[in-house]
């Protein structure tokens, strides 16, 4: 199988990189130094679970070179999706499979705006991992895992080989029939953190620890399930009441990750988590104002940071 790996971050180099231990054909794509550091050494990933080196059989940024791929897993950004996929279109085939692994509750809608349902698997992954500087990632915690399944809700057999590919490169990989409720559930979670964590600028702690920012919490997940809802994913109360143990659960000096990229003036997921909210409530006919305050409020910086 040739497999390609677009985008070599946290996501993308890990799991990417256990992908390489597999038989198959694994091409990465990356960027600027990163990729010339890949190139001459290999990908050094640095793991709580054990350190390994990753060779890839193509490091390249230039699509024209890539074998046609079978599978191509996304690690880019959510709001980077539509352009990868309209790049990658010209370099793939009818039976291409994409499963993309961003944050976010649309991404599949974004492929499917491009390519054919049958193309598309939805799915997401839980890990911690980053870039930690050229030709390097670091895993330092948090079992990895890439959770996924067929839109259509069916246990395919293309979905089980995939399976058990995961399983062979060496990390949990879960098939299940409604992957929707499961991308909904870490979007639930997530969502609901990131927006209020960009907007005080200060860590979990602080924003459990404030009556008043932890009922906006409350709020801003209240209108999130209320809008999956609408749109008829079977999210339940459990599932809410799951979340808030999450929260809670989290260390004091926890940040997510998009509030650390508005903090740090870069651009950010805003527009796919609290903006995809705010557009969809408008959509149904779902009233959120409280998503819609702290998209709006946070909305000039994201707008500087692209500019």
């Amino acid at each position: 199988m040739n497999i390609l790996i677009y985008g070599i971050g946290g996501v993308g180099g890990y799991f990417g990189g256990k992908l390489t231990k597999t038989k198959n054909h694994v091409t990465f794509i990356a960027r600027g130094k990163h990729l010339e550091a890949i190139q001459k050494n290999g990908l050094e990933v640095t793991s709580y679970k054990g350190d390994f080196e990753a060779e890839p059989d193509l490091a390249t940024d230039d699509l024209s070179e890539i074998p046609t791929p079978d599978l191509v897993i996304l690690g880019v950004k959510s709001w980077q999706v539509p352009e990868t996929i309209e790049a990658l279109k010209p370099y793939v085939k009818a039976e291409t499979l994409f499963l993309p692994l961003q944050n976010g509750a649309s991404n599949a809608e974004k492929i499917l705006e491009v390519l054919p349902d049958a193309q598309v698997l939805g799915g997401l992954c839980r890990i911690v991992a980053f870039k930690d500087g050229p030709g390097k990632i670091k895993h330092p915690t948090f079992e990895p895992s890439i959770t996924f399944g067929e839109l259509d809700g069916s246990l395919s057999e293309r979905a089980k080989e995939l399976q058990a590919l995961f399983e062979e490169a060496g990390f949990t990989a879960h098939l299940v029939e409604d992957i929707q409720v499961e991308i909904w559930k870490k979007f639930l979670f997530i969502c609901t953190i990131s927006g209020i964590g960009g907007l005080t600028r200060v860590p979990m702690g602080k924003i459990r620890s404030s009556a008043y920012l932890f009922k906006m919490m409350k709020d801003t997940a209240q209108e999130i399930f209320n809008v999956a809802k609408a749109k008829g994913i079977a999210l339940t109360e459990k599932h809410m009441e799951a979340v808030f143990e999450a929260i809670q659960n989290q260390g004091a000096e926890v940040t997510a990750s998009t509030q650390r990229d508005i903090m740090e003036g870069k651009p950010s997921e805003l527009n796919n988590f609290n903006g995809y909210i705010v557009r969809e409530g408008k959509r149904l006919g779902v009233s959120v104002p409280v998503n819609e305050m702290i998209f709006e409020c946070l909305l000039p910086m994201e707008k500087e940071a692209r500019s």
